[in-house]
């Protein structure tokens, strides 16, 4: 019966609509009552609330609300124009200029925000208003902004990352440096495509820019793009933790707009103080419930016998790996990406260790396999954030995307059946 609570009981609960982080509480609770007995269980109900604080006590978990808010600082500012700016010099004059821009700015602001609500929230006004003004069809514009974003998850610094690390015990610095490859294969593949569709479809193309123009773009938006280099090489040699990284991001994002663009109030900081605050509570109670469902799910047995049941069934690491992206790609449909990660991974990097799949690997598969899930109906909040900003359908804004998820899923092969494109980096340098 508690197995049956935590699992239709969630399921039923997110189909009504009841917001992620409360569905997660409710069934854990009715759970817990199950296994404790309905007297028992009503008189340590206390536990609750202790093992939902207690979650929270992990210091890489404060690196997330710096994360967030170095991405509002950049937003809003000139900073996420500037980038956006030198991508179109860089790639624009390819066929399809714009939509290659897009996808290339998408690479270059992921090293600074970390996930791909930042993105498509905070450079998707700037690049569908741009193709739809230069001809693009906006449910093309809306496709290429949606599907770019999710580069941001992947390519370092990564906030879903950030929580898989909490529950697996890796190297925080170890798992960034393996989505600078996997990051970049998924830029690249986009642009392809974008390419044929452009070709295709005649879309337009900006002039192949002169010195002059390419030097100034570049040094237009040098100091915000050193932003990843200094995170990586500060993470990578020691001088700096993952959160004293999201530190130095946030202010590094300040200093940029307040002395050097001088575009940036204290009105507005105020505001992205509040924004922050606001988007952190609502994270972590997610993770804080997150935590107390898979408390309970523990207790019940199921993890145990689900893991036993992998490892008896996978036989090879890629066929362990095969049977994850499936999982995920059905749980990225219907579940937030950090409480699946909070709730499913501790379970998962046991085995996974155990029949010989690198947990860099097996954090990369599940972050990519939910980054994908923004995309998915009837949850995928990156489809409903680009449709707005386009004014396009639901239904044309999912029929537009479907191509994209051919690059991307070929990404995600590619890591299956070659895993050392995601670890070959880190165990380079390690």
């Amino acid at each position: 019966m508690i197995i049956f609570s935590l699992t239709v009981g969630l399921i039923i609960l997110l189909a009504l609509g009841v917001p992620v982080s409360l569905s997660l509480i409710l069934s854990g609770a009715i759970g817990y009552l199950f296994n404790m007995g309905s007297i028992n269980g009503f008189l340590q109900l206390y536990v609750v609330p202790l093992k939902m604080s207690y979650s929270l006590s992990n210091f890489l978990l404060l690196s997330i609300p710096l994360f967030i808010m170095a991405a509002k600082v950049m937003n809003s500012s000139s900073i996420t124009k500037k980038i956006f700016g030198f991508a179109n010099t860089a790639v624009g004059w390819l066929p399809g200029g714009l939509g290659h821009a897009n996808v290339f700015a998408s690479l270059l602001f992921a090293g600074m925000s970390g996930t791909a609500v930042s993105d498509a929230a905070g450079l998707g006004s700037i690049e569908i208003e741009a193709m739809k003004n230069e001809g693009y069809d906006a449910e093309f514009a809306a496709a290429v902004t949606a599907a770019s974003s999710t580069v941001g998850p992947i390519f370092p610094p990564s906030v879903p990352m950030v929580m898989f690390a909490t529950v697996s015990s890796v190297s925080v610095g170890s798992l960034f440096l393996a989505g600078v490859v996997p990051g970049v294969i998924m830029t690249i593949a986009m642009m392809i495509l974008v390419y044929v569709i452009a070709k295709k479809r005649n879309y337009p193309r900006a002039p192949f820019p002169t010195v002059k123009s390419f030097a100034k773009g570049f040094i237009d938006a040098f100091i915000p793009l050193l932003t990843p280099i200094i995170l990586l090489v500060g993470i990578w040699t020691g001088v700096f933790t993952t959160t004293e990284s999201a530190v130095i991001a946030t202010a590094y994002a300040i200093l940029i707009s307040f002395v050097l663009y001088r575009d940036m109030s204290f009105k507005s900081l105020f505001r992205i103080f509040k924004e922050t605050a606001i988007d952190t509570a609502s994270i972590g109670l997610v993770v804080a419930a997150a935590a107390f469902y898979g408390w309970v799910l523990a207790r019940s047995g199921l993890t145990v016998a689900l893991a036993e049941w992998v490892v008896s069934v996978a036989k090879t690491p890629t066929m362990f790996l095969i049977m994850i992206n499936v999982f995920f790609l059905i749980i990225g449909c219907f579940l937030e990406s950090i409480a699946a990660i909070l709730i499913f991974g501790p379970i998962l990097v046991s085995p996974a260790v155990a029949i010989g799949v690198d947990p860099l690997v097996l954090g990369l598969v599940i972050v990519l396999n939910l980054s994908l899930g923004l995309l998915t109906p009837p949850f995928g909040i990156v489809l409903f954030i680009t449709k707005d900003m386009a004014k396009v359908s639901f239904g044309k804004m999912v029929k537009a995307v479907l191509p994209f998820f051919v690059p991307l899923f070929g990404t995600l092969i590619l890591i299956t059946f070659c895993p050392q494109i995601a670890t070959f980096l880190p165990h380079l340098l390690s």
